[in-house]
Protein backbone atom coordinates (compact mmCIF):
# COMPACT_ATOMS: atom_id res chain seq x y z
CA UNK A 1 0.00 0.00 0.00
CA UNK A 2 0.99 3.18 -0.26
CA UNK A 3 2.18 5.49 2.08
CA UNK A 4 2.79 9.51 1.94
CA UNK A 5 3.41 11.66 4.83
CA UNK A 6 3.57 16.00 4.99
CA UNK A 7 7.29 15.81 4.46
CA UNK A 8 7.88 17.56 1.38
CA UNK A 9 10.46 17.85 -0.25
CA UNK A 10 10.94 20.19 -3.49
CA UNK A 11 12.89 19.60 -6.67
CA UNK A 12 14.23 22.22 -9.35
CA UNK A 13 16.07 20.08 -11.71
CA UNK A 14 17.22 18.14 -8.68
CA UNK A 15 16.53 17.79 -5.21
CA UNK A 16 16.42 21.22 -2.94
CA UNK A 17 15.79 21.59 0.48
CA UNK A 18 12.27 21.84 1.55
CA UNK A 19 10.54 25.01 1.36
CA UNK A 20 6.83 26.06 0.76
CA UNK A 21 5.30 26.55 -2.43
CA UNK A 22 3.24 29.72 -3.21
CA UNK A 23 0.32 29.22 -4.40
CA UNK A 24 -1.63 32.19 -4.20
CA UNK A 25 -5.42 31.90 -5.93
CA UNK A 26 -6.02 28.17 -5.12
CA UNK A 27 -8.27 27.62 -2.38
CA UNK A 28 -6.59 25.11 -0.67
CA UNK A 29 -8.45 25.07 2.48
CA UNK A 30 -11.56 24.70 0.87
CA UNK A 31 -10.27 21.73 -1.29
CA UNK A 32 -9.00 20.29 1.41
CA UNK A 33 -12.60 20.44 3.64
CA UNK A 34 -13.99 18.97 0.14
CA UNK A 35 -11.52 15.97 -0.30
CA UNK A 36 -11.44 15.17 3.23
CA UNK A 37 -15.25 14.92 2.86
CA UNK A 38 -15.69 13.02 0.28
CA UNK A 39 -13.01 10.34 1.17
CA UNK A 40 -14.16 9.75 4.34
CA UNK A 41 -17.81 9.40 2.79
CA UNK A 42 -16.72 7.36 -0.03
CA UNK A 43 -14.80 4.32 1.35
CA UNK A 44 -17.08 2.36 3.28
CA UNK A 45 -19.90 2.85 0.67
CA UNK A 46 -18.34 2.46 -2.95
CA UNK A 47 -19.75 -1.33 -4.14
CA UNK A 48 -16.03 -2.82 -4.20
CA UNK A 49 -13.51 -1.75 -1.80
CA UNK A 50 -11.06 0.83 -2.61
CA UNK A 51 -8.56 2.27 -0.19
CA UNK A 52 -8.17 5.61 0.48
CA UNK A 53 -4.79 6.14 -0.65
CA UNK A 54 -6.11 4.90 -4.22
CA UNK A 55 -8.61 6.34 -4.06
CA UNK A 56 -6.51 9.78 -3.70
CA UNK A 57 -4.03 8.68 -6.38
CA UNK A 58 -6.30 8.19 -8.94
CA UNK A 59 -7.43 11.40 -8.11
CA UNK A 60 -4.73 13.19 -8.49
CA UNK A 61 -4.56 11.78 -12.02
CA UNK A 62 -6.77 14.68 -12.78
CA UNK A 63 -4.06 17.29 -12.68
CA UNK A 64 -2.38 15.37 -15.90
CA UNK A 65 -5.85 15.64 -17.35
CA UNK A 66 -5.78 19.72 -17.14
CA UNK A 67 -2.24 19.80 -18.24
CA UNK A 68 -0.32 16.87 -19.86
CA UNK A 69 2.84 18.21 -18.77
CA UNK A 70 2.20 17.15 -15.32
CA UNK A 71 2.98 13.25 -14.32
CA UNK A 72 2.30 11.63 -10.91
CA UNK A 73 4.80 8.92 -10.33
CA UNK A 74 5.11 6.99 -7.36
CA UNK A 75 8.39 5.57 -6.23
CA UNK A 76 9.03 4.13 -2.73
CA UNK A 77 6.62 4.84 -1.09
CA UNK A 78 6.22 8.29 -2.21
CA UNK A 79 4.08 10.53 -4.63
CA UNK A 80 6.09 12.48 -7.27
CA UNK A 81 5.07 15.26 -9.47
CA UNK A 82 6.85 15.39 -12.92
CA UNK A 83 6.76 18.72 -15.06
CA UNK A 84 8.36 18.25 -18.59
CA UNK A 85 10.14 14.89 -17.17
CA UNK A 86 11.66 17.13 -14.49
CA UNK A 87 10.65 16.28 -10.57
CA UNK A 88 8.64 19.54 -9.23
CA UNK A 89 7.65 17.61 -5.79
CA UNK A 90 8.31 14.91 -3.75
CA UNK A 91 5.59 13.63 -0.94
CA UNK A 92 6.54 11.32 1.60
CA UNK A 93 4.66 9.13 3.71
CA UNK A 94 1.05 10.02 6.56
CA UNK A 95 1.52 7.72 9.42
CA UNK A 96 -2.37 6.53 8.63
CA UNK A 97 -4.69 6.41 5.98
CA UNK A 98 -7.44 8.88 7.49
CA UNK A 99 -9.07 10.61 4.88
CA UNK A 100 -7.79 14.04 6.31
CA UNK A 101 -4.37 12.83 6.00
CA UNK A 102 -4.67 12.33 2.57
CA UNK A 103 -7.02 15.33 1.23
CA UNK A 104 -3.51 17.74 2.59
CA UNK A 105 -1.74 15.20 0.63
CA UNK A 106 -3.60 15.55 -2.44
CA UNK A 107 -4.04 19.43 -2.19
CA UNK A 108 -0.29 19.97 -1.33
CA UNK A 109 1.17 18.03 -4.71
CA UNK A 110 -1.71 20.10 -6.50
CA UNK A 111 -0.63 23.39 -5.29
CA UNK A 112 2.80 23.06 -6.23
CA UNK A 113 1.08 21.80 -9.68
CA UNK A 114 -0.66 25.24 -9.64
CA UNK A 115 2.10 26.64 -9.05
CA UNK A 116 4.44 25.42 -12.49
CA UNK A 117 1.27 25.18 -14.41
CA UNK A 118 -0.44 28.16 -16.29
CA UNK A 119 -3.14 25.32 -17.41
CA UNK A 120 -3.81 24.45 -13.97
CA UNK A 121 -3.86 28.35 -13.26
CA UNK A 122 -6.66 28.93 -15.88
CA UNK A 123 -8.59 25.63 -14.59
CA UNK A 124 -8.98 27.45 -10.82
CA UNK A 125 -9.70 26.06 -7.96
CA UNK A 126 -13.47 24.55 -9.10
CA UNK A 127 -11.63 23.35 -12.43
CA UNK A 128 -8.53 21.21 -10.13
CA UNK A 129 -11.81 19.83 -7.92
CA UNK A 130 -13.49 18.91 -10.94
CA UNK A 131 -10.44 17.43 -12.15
CA UNK A 132 -9.66 15.53 -9.31
CA UNK A 133 -13.40 13.91 -9.10
CA UNK A 134 -13.62 12.98 -12.61
CA UNK A 135 -10.64 11.12 -12.47
CA UNK A 136 -11.05 9.23 -9.71
CA UNK A 137 -14.60 8.65 -9.75
CA UNK A 138 -14.42 7.63 -13.78
CA UNK A 139 -12.58 4.47 -12.29
CA UNK A 140 -15.69 3.29 -10.17
CA UNK A 141 -18.27 2.86 -12.34
CA UNK A 142 -20.45 5.14 -15.22
CA UNK A 143 -23.17 6.85 -12.57
CA UNK A 144 -20.65 7.97 -9.66
CA UNK A 145 -20.25 11.83 -10.24
CA UNK A 146 -18.94 14.88 -8.60
CA UNK A 147 -21.24 18.32 -9.34
CA UNK A 148 -20.38 21.29 -8.95
CA UNK A 149 -21.70 23.61 -6.23
CA UNK A 150 -23.34 26.07 -9.40
CA UNK A 151 -25.05 22.87 -11.50
CA UNK A 152 -25.86 21.25 -7.62
CA UNK A 153 -27.95 24.14 -6.79
CA UNK A 154 -29.73 24.32 -9.67
CA UNK A 155 -30.26 20.51 -9.83
CA UNK A 156 -31.82 20.65 -5.84
CA UNK A 157 -34.22 23.31 -6.91
CA UNK A 158 -35.29 21.32 -9.86
CA UNK A 159 -35.91 18.34 -7.81
CA UNK A 160 -37.69 20.52 -5.40
CA UNK A 161 -39.71 22.34 -7.97
CA UNK A 162 -40.21 26.09 -7.77
CA UNK A 163 -42.47 28.36 -6.03
CA UNK A 164 -45.53 28.97 -8.12
CA UNK A 165 -49.28 27.81 -9.03
CA UNK A 166 -48.55 24.41 -10.64
CA UNK A 167 -49.73 25.90 -14.19
CA UNK A 168 -48.17 25.46 -17.84
CA UNK A 169 -49.61 28.18 -20.30
CA UNK A 170 -49.36 28.14 -24.19
CA UNK A 171 -51.08 30.44 -26.65
CA UNK A 172 -53.76 30.10 -28.15
CA UNK A 173 -53.97 33.22 -31.01
CA UNK A 174 -53.16 36.17 -28.92
CA UNK A 175 -54.91 34.59 -25.76
CA UNK A 176 -53.02 32.39 -22.76
CA UNK A 177 -54.72 29.22 -22.59
CA UNK A 178 -53.83 26.68 -19.80
CA UNK A 179 -52.36 23.39 -21.04
CA UNK A 180 -51.68 21.91 -17.90
CA UNK A 181 -52.44 21.68 -14.21
CA UNK A 182 -50.24 20.09 -11.50
CA UNK A 183 -52.37 17.57 -9.39
CA UNK A 184 -52.80 18.97 -6.01
CA UNK A 185 -51.61 22.54 -6.48
CA UNK A 186 -53.14 25.85 -5.97
CA UNK A 187 -54.26 26.38 -9.38
CA UNK A 188 -56.19 22.93 -9.48
CA UNK A 189 -57.31 23.50 -5.47
CA UNK A 190 -58.82 26.54 -7.01
CA UNK A 191 -60.06 25.37 -10.10
CA UNK A 192 -58.00 25.89 -12.84
CA UNK A 193 -58.58 23.08 -15.60
CA UNK A 194 -56.71 22.54 -18.96
CA UNK A 195 -58.46 24.88 -21.51
CA UNK A 196 -59.38 27.40 -19.29
CA UNK A 197 -58.00 30.78 -20.59
CA UNK A 198 -55.63 33.00 -18.16
CA UNK A 199 -57.04 36.97 -18.35
CA UNK A 200 -54.91 38.39 -15.55
CA UNK A 201 -52.12 38.04 -12.84
CA UNK A 202 -52.57 40.84 -10.55
CA UNK A 203 -54.74 42.86 -12.16
CA UNK A 204 -52.04 42.88 -14.90
CA UNK A 205 -54.10 41.70 -18.10
CA UNK A 206 -52.62 38.76 -20.51
CA UNK A 207 -53.49 39.39 -23.55
CA UNK A 208 -50.72 39.22 -26.21
CA UNK A 209 -48.20 38.45 -23.39
CA UNK A 210 -45.68 35.76 -24.41
CA UNK A 211 -45.76 32.30 -22.22
CA UNK A 212 -42.22 33.28 -20.50
CA UNK A 213 -43.67 36.65 -19.21
CA UNK A 214 -47.03 35.25 -17.59
CA UNK A 215 -44.62 32.53 -16.17
CA UNK A 216 -42.67 35.06 -14.63
CA UNK A 217 -45.55 36.27 -13.07
CA UNK A 218 -47.05 33.39 -11.50
CA UNK A 219 -43.58 32.53 -9.97
CA UNK A 220 -42.87 34.09 -7.11
CA UNK A 221 -41.25 33.49 -3.57
CA UNK A 222 -42.54 30.34 -1.31
CA UNK A 223 -45.77 31.63 0.40
CA UNK A 224 -46.15 34.76 -1.49
CA UNK A 225 -49.96 35.56 -2.47
CA UNK A 226 -51.09 36.24 -6.16
CA UNK A 227 -54.41 36.90 -7.37
CA UNK A 228 -55.53 35.13 -10.92
CA UNK A 229 -58.30 35.77 -13.31
CA UNK A 230 -59.63 33.07 -15.71
CA UNK A 231 -62.42 32.15 -18.43
CA UNK A 232 -63.10 28.54 -17.85
CA UNK A 233 -64.51 26.42 -20.20
CA UNK A 234 -67.80 27.09 -19.64
CA UNK A 235 -67.36 30.87 -20.10
CA UNK A 236 -67.46 31.78 -16.83
CA UNK A 237 -65.38 34.44 -15.77
CA UNK A 238 -63.80 33.48 -12.11
CA UNK A 239 -60.62 34.81 -9.71
CA UNK A 240 -59.23 33.73 -6.47
CA UNK A 241 -56.31 35.02 -4.25
CA UNK A 242 -53.88 32.12 -4.23
CA UNK A 243 -50.64 31.06 -2.13
CA UNK A 244 -47.19 30.48 -3.75
CA UNK A 245 -46.02 26.91 -3.10
CA UNK A 246 -42.79 24.75 -4.29
CA UNK A 247 -44.70 22.84 -6.79
CA UNK A 248 -42.31 19.87 -8.47
CA UNK A 249 -43.24 19.31 -12.17
CA UNK A 250 -45.73 17.22 -13.06
CA UNK A 251 -44.57 13.63 -14.38
CA UNK A 252 -47.56 11.43 -14.67
CA UNK A 253 -49.89 12.26 -17.63
CA UNK A 254 -53.08 10.61 -17.96
CA UNK A 255 -55.13 10.00 -21.19
CA UNK A 256 -58.31 7.37 -21.74
CA UNK A 257 -58.05 5.79 -25.69
CA UNK A 258 -61.27 4.26 -25.84
CA UNK A 259 -61.92 1.64 -22.92
CA UNK A 260 -57.90 1.68 -21.93
CA UNK A 261 -56.39 3.98 -19.23
CA UNK A 262 -52.36 5.00 -20.65
CA UNK A 263 -50.75 6.60 -18.06
CA UNK A 264 -47.16 8.30 -19.52
CA UNK A 265 -44.73 8.44 -16.67
CA UNK A 266 -42.00 11.00 -17.62
CA UNK A 267 -39.62 10.04 -14.54
CA UNK A 268 -40.35 9.49 -10.76
CA UNK A 269 -40.47 12.43 -8.35
CA UNK A 270 -41.61 12.69 -4.88
CA UNK A 271 -45.32 13.23 -6.28
CA UNK A 272 -44.99 10.43 -9.02
CA UNK A 273 -46.27 7.30 -7.01
CA UNK A 274 -49.45 9.65 -5.37
CA UNK A 275 -50.28 11.11 -8.81
CA UNK A 276 -50.11 7.52 -10.24
CA UNK A 277 -52.37 6.27 -7.88
CA UNK A 278 -55.02 9.39 -8.17
CA UNK A 279 -55.07 9.25 -11.73
CA UNK A 280 -56.10 4.75 -11.30
CA UNK A 281 -58.43 6.12 -8.39
CA UNK A 282 -59.97 8.65 -10.60
CA UNK A 283 -60.47 6.51 -14.12
CA UNK A 284 -61.69 3.85 -11.77
CA UNK A 285 -64.52 5.76 -10.70
CA UNK A 286 -66.12 7.00 -14.40
CA UNK A 287 -69.46 5.86 -15.52
CA UNK A 288 -67.27 3.98 -18.50
CA UNK A 289 -65.80 1.14 -17.05
CA UNK A 290 -61.94 0.33 -17.79
CA UNK A 291 -60.70 -2.13 -19.90
CA UNK A 292 -57.13 -2.13 -19.46
CA UNK A 293 -54.75 0.05 -18.07
CA UNK A 294 -50.95 1.18 -20.12
CA UNK A 295 -48.05 2.77 -18.25
CA UNK A 296 -45.92 4.02 -20.59
CA UNK A 297 -42.34 4.16 -19.32
CA UNK A 298 -40.24 4.82 -22.87
CA UNK A 299 -38.08 7.63 -22.44
CA UNK A 300 -37.75 7.67 -18.92
CA UNK A 301 -34.74 8.23 -17.50
CA UNK A 302 -35.96 6.86 -13.81
CA UNK A 303 -35.56 9.18 -10.49
CA UNK A 304 -36.55 8.39 -7.07
CA UNK A 305 -36.11 4.29 -6.10
CA UNK A 306 -38.83 4.33 -3.26
CA UNK A 307 -41.53 6.28 -5.55
CA UNK A 308 -40.82 3.01 -8.09
CA UNK A 309 -41.13 0.94 -5.04
CA UNK A 310 -44.46 2.51 -3.92
CA UNK A 311 -45.93 2.72 -7.71
CA UNK A 312 -45.50 -0.84 -8.02
CA UNK A 313 -47.24 -1.18 -4.67
CA UNK A 314 -50.57 0.36 -6.44
CA UNK A 315 -50.71 -2.76 -8.43
CA UNK A 316 -49.43 -5.32 -6.42
CA UNK A 317 -50.42 -7.39 -3.26
CA UNK A 318 -47.94 -8.06 -0.44
CA UNK A 319 -44.43 -9.25 -1.75
CA UNK A 320 -41.19 -8.19 -2.62
CA UNK A 321 -40.24 -5.20 -5.60
CA UNK A 322 -36.86 -5.15 -5.03
CA UNK A 323 -33.71 -5.70 -3.68
CA UNK A 324 -30.79 -3.72 -3.47
CA UNK A 325 -27.52 -4.80 -1.37
CA UNK A 326 -24.20 -3.09 -0.79
CA UNK A 327 -21.40 -2.95 1.95
CA UNK A 328 -22.59 -0.33 3.77
CA UNK A 329 -25.50 -1.76 5.78
CA UNK A 330 -27.77 1.03 5.20
CA UNK A 331 -27.79 -0.09 1.44
CA UNK A 332 -28.84 -3.41 1.88
CA UNK A 333 -32.65 -3.61 1.73
CA UNK A 334 -35.51 -5.83 0.83
CA UNK A 335 -38.39 -3.40 -0.38
CA UNK A 336 -41.31 -5.30 -0.23
CA UNK A 337 -45.28 -3.61 -1.15
CA UNK A 338 -48.22 -4.17 1.00
CA UNK A 339 -51.54 -5.52 1.02
CA UNK A 340 -54.11 -3.52 -1.08
CA UNK A 341 -53.74 -3.01 -4.89
CA UNK A 342 -55.67 -0.91 -7.51
CA UNK A 343 -57.46 -2.66 -9.91
CA UNK A 344 -56.86 -5.75 -9.47
CA UNK A 345 -58.54 -7.46 -12.22
CA UNK A 346 -57.51 -4.95 -15.35
CA UNK A 347 -54.85 -6.36 -17.30
CA UNK A 348 -51.98 -3.97 -16.93
CA UNK A 349 -49.51 -3.37 -20.00
CA UNK A 350 -46.38 -1.45 -19.26
CA UNK A 351 -44.55 0.11 -22.52
CA UNK A 352 -40.21 0.59 -22.27
CA UNK A 353 -37.77 1.50 -25.01
CA UNK A 354 -34.35 1.66 -25.19
CA UNK A 355 -34.27 4.65 -22.57
CA UNK A 356 -35.69 3.48 -20.35
CA UNK A 357 -33.93 3.06 -17.27
CA UNK A 358 -33.05 3.29 -13.39
CA UNK A 359 -36.44 3.56 -11.35
CA UNK A 360 -38.49 2.71 -14.59
CA UNK A 361 -36.82 -0.72 -15.06
CA UNK A 362 -37.38 -1.16 -11.32
CA UNK A 363 -41.18 -0.93 -11.81
CA UNK A 364 -41.15 -2.78 -14.85
CA UNK A 365 -39.35 -6.04 -13.59
CA UNK A 366 -41.38 -5.70 -10.52
CA UNK A 367 -44.64 -5.70 -11.87
CA UNK A 368 -43.40 -8.62 -14.61
CA UNK A 369 -41.46 -10.87 -12.38
CA UNK A 370 -44.94 -10.78 -9.79
CA UNK A 371 -46.94 -11.66 -13.00
CA UNK A 372 -48.82 -8.66 -12.29
CA UNK A 373 -48.54 -6.85 -15.97
CA UNK A 374 -46.82 -7.54 -19.47
CA UNK A 375 -44.05 -5.53 -20.92
CA UNK A 376 -44.03 -4.78 -24.22
CA UNK A 377 -41.10 -2.63 -26.23
CA UNK A 378 -37.53 -3.25 -26.59
CA UNK A 379 -34.90 -4.01 -24.14
CA UNK A 380 -33.97 -1.34 -21.60
CA UNK A 381 -30.93 0.51 -20.62
CA UNK A 382 -29.87 -1.83 -18.03
CA UNK A 383 -28.91 0.66 -15.04
CA UNK A 384 -29.31 -1.23 -11.61
CA UNK A 385 -26.81 0.62 -9.73
CA UNK A 386 -28.44 2.91 -7.03
CA UNK A 387 -26.83 6.00 -5.75
CA UNK A 388 -26.52 7.75 -2.41
CA UNK A 389 -26.05 11.79 -2.22
CA UNK A 390 -23.23 13.52 -0.03
CA UNK A 391 -23.54 17.67 0.22
CA UNK A 392 -20.29 18.93 0.15
CA UNK A 393 -18.57 22.00 2.21
CA UNK A 394 -18.69 23.71 -0.93
CA UNK A 395 -21.62 23.38 -1.57
CA UNK A 396 -21.50 20.88 -4.72
CA UNK A 397 -23.02 17.06 -4.33
CA UNK A 398 -21.48 14.05 -4.71
CA UNK A 399 -23.19 11.13 -5.88
CA UNK A 400 -21.59 7.58 -4.98
CA UNK A 401 -23.00 4.21 -6.28
CA UNK A 402 -23.75 2.06 -2.99
CA UNK A 403 -25.64 -0.80 -3.95
CA UNK A 404 -27.15 -3.22 -6.72
CA UNK A 405 -30.82 -3.17 -7.82
CA UNK A 406 -32.07 -7.30 -8.16
CA UNK A 407 -35.40 -7.85 -9.65
CA UNK A 408 -37.96 -10.00 -7.34
CA UNK A 409 -36.78 -13.19 -8.70
CA UNK A 410 -33.09 -12.07 -7.81
CA UNK A 411 -31.81 -11.32 -11.52
CA UNK A 412 -29.42 -7.69 -11.69
CA UNK A 413 -31.06 -5.30 -13.67
CA UNK A 414 -27.15 -3.25 -13.99
CA UNK A 415 -26.47 -4.73 -17.68
CA UNK A 416 -29.43 -6.53 -18.59
CA UNK A 417 -31.95 -4.37 -18.23
CA UNK A 418 -35.65 -5.49 -18.85
CA UNK A 419 -36.49 -7.73 -21.81
CA UNK A 420 -39.98 -7.30 -22.51
CA UNK A 421 -42.53 -10.27 -22.67
CA UNK A 422 -43.49 -8.73 -26.56
CA UNK A 423 -40.83 -7.69 -28.46
CA UNK A 424 -41.10 -4.59 -31.04
CA UNK A 425 -38.03 -3.36 -31.94
CA UNK A 426 -37.71 -6.34 -34.88
CA UNK A 427 -40.42 -4.86 -37.04
CA UNK A 428 -43.90 -5.79 -37.23
CA UNK A 429 -43.68 -8.92 -39.11
CA UNK A 430 -42.09 -10.53 -36.32
CA UNK A 431 -44.77 -8.34 -33.83
CA UNK A 432 -47.27 -9.88 -35.70
CA UNK A 433 -46.20 -13.35 -35.44
CA UNK A 434 -45.75 -13.25 -31.72
CA UNK A 435 -48.87 -12.22 -30.98
CA UNK A 436 -50.56 -14.92 -33.27
CA UNK A 437 -48.62 -17.11 -31.58
CA UNK A 438 -49.52 -15.96 -27.72
CA UNK A 439 -52.94 -15.86 -29.34
CA UNK A 440 -52.83 -19.69 -29.71
CA UNK A 441 -51.31 -19.95 -25.95
CA UNK A 442 -47.58 -19.76 -26.67
CA UNK A 443 -45.07 -17.49 -25.58
CA UNK A 444 -42.30 -17.34 -28.17
CA UNK A 445 -39.74 -15.18 -25.64
CA UNK A 446 -40.00 -17.59 -23.16
CA UNK A 447 -36.43 -19.02 -23.03
CA UNK A 448 -34.98 -16.01 -23.24
CA UNK A 449 -36.90 -14.43 -20.65
CA UNK A 450 -35.48 -17.77 -18.40
CA UNK A 451 -32.43 -17.28 -19.20
CA UNK A 452 -32.84 -13.57 -18.11
CA UNK A 453 -34.17 -14.43 -14.60
CA UNK A 454 -32.01 -16.98 -13.96
CA UNK A 455 -28.87 -14.93 -14.45
CA UNK A 456 -27.24 -13.81 -11.35
CA UNK A 457 -24.17 -11.10 -10.89
CA UNK A 458 -22.09 -10.46 -11.98
CA UNK A 459 -23.39 -11.60 -15.17
CA UNK A 460 -20.60 -11.41 -17.93
CA UNK A 461 -20.26 -9.28 -20.66
CA UNK A 462 -20.77 -11.76 -23.22
CA UNK A 463 -23.89 -13.03 -21.80
CA UNK A 464 -25.58 -9.56 -21.59
CA UNK A 465 -25.24 -9.51 -24.67
CA UNK A 466 -26.45 -12.89 -25.72
CA UNK A 467 -29.37 -12.31 -23.32
CA UNK A 468 -30.54 -9.15 -24.77
CA UNK A 469 -30.26 -10.31 -28.71
CA UNK A 470 -33.48 -11.65 -28.43
CA UNK A 471 -35.27 -7.89 -28.47
CA UNK A 472 -32.38 -5.30 -28.84
CA UNK A 473 -32.88 -1.84 -27.41
CA UNK A 474 -34.94 0.63 -29.77
CA UNK A 475 -36.70 4.29 -29.50
CA UNK A 476 -40.33 3.78 -28.75
CA UNK A 477 -42.62 3.43 -32.24
CA UNK A 478 -46.62 3.44 -32.64
CA UNK A 479 -46.93 -0.44 -33.02
CA UNK A 480 -45.74 -0.28 -28.70
CA UNK A 481 -49.20 0.97 -27.52
CA UNK A 482 -51.50 -0.90 -30.72
CA UNK A 483 -49.38 -3.79 -29.31
CA UNK A 484 -50.69 -2.91 -25.96
CA UNK A 485 -54.26 -2.63 -27.04
CA UNK A 486 -54.29 -5.90 -29.29
CA UNK A 487 -53.13 -7.88 -26.05
CA UNK A 488 -55.71 -6.19 -23.61
CA UNK A 489 -58.65 -7.08 -26.43
CA UNK A 490 -57.16 -10.45 -26.39
CA UNK A 491 -57.43 -12.17 -22.66
CA UNK A 492 -56.07 -15.55 -23.86
CA UNK A 493 -53.11 -13.60 -25.46
CA UNK A 494 -52.32 -11.51 -22.61
CA UNK A 495 -52.55 -14.61 -20.67
CA UNK A 496 -49.74 -16.65 -22.32
CA UNK A 497 -47.84 -13.49 -22.34
CA UNK A 498 -47.44 -13.04 -18.63
CA UNK A 499 -44.69 -14.57 -16.32
CA UNK A 500 -46.61 -17.07 -13.62
CA UNK A 501 -46.26 -15.65 -10.64
CA UNK A 502 -43.77 -15.66 -8.31
CA UNK A 503 -43.75 -17.59 -4.74
CA UNK A 504 -43.04 -14.75 -2.53
CA UNK A 505 -39.80 -15.09 -0.27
Amino acid sequence: MIRIGFLLVLFAFGRAQAQSLPSAGLDQERMTAVYAEALAFMAPRILDPVSVPQLTVWGLQGLTTLDPALRIGIRDSHLQLFRQGEIVLEVAAPKDDTATAWARTAVAVSAAGYQVSALLRRAGTQGVIQGFFDEMLGRLDPYSRYVAPDQAGEDRARRAGRAGLGLTVGLRGRMVDVRAVVRDSPAAIAGIHPGDFLLAIDGQQTRDQDPATIGALLSGADGSAVTVTWRGRDGRTRDAQMIRVMVAPETVFAERVADVLVLRITSFSGTTASHLALSVQDALSEPRPVHGIVLDLRDNRGGLLRQAVTAADTFLPAGVVAITTGRDQEANHIWRSTEGELAENVPLIILVDGRTASSAEILAAALADRGRAVVVGSSTVGKGLVQTIDPLPDGGDLFITWSRVLAPLGWPLQGLGVLPQVCTSLGTEVLNRQLSMLSAGFQPMIEALRRERAARAPVPASDVLEIRAPCPGAEGRVTDLEAARSLIANPAAYAAALLPPMVDR
